[in-house]
């Protein structure tokens, strides 16, 4: 669970949404196949998932760059 900083309300990190998830899986050939940097796939999986931000989702936020950084390697 994640507390909203402004509102003080607590919400699901997007590491439980299914449509988070594919893009996830995805994210690795959409990185190789277009040569993305980190801006071009946060934009991609933000678009993906359905989602206005991956910022302020700690646990969403650390599975995206791992993933992204290991699509480089």
């Amino acid at each position: 669970m994640i507390q909203d900083s402004n509102t003080g309300k607590f919400r699901k990190s997007l590491i439980h949404d299914e449509e988070f998830l594919s893009s996830i899986s995805g994210l690795q050939s959409f990185v190789l196949n277009n040569n993305a940097d980190c801006d071009m796939a946060y934009d991609w999986m933000c678009d993906q998932a359905n989602c206005n931000s991956l910022v302020d989702d700690n646990p969403a936020w650390d599975l995206f760059y791992q993933t992204f950084i290991s699509a480089l390697d």
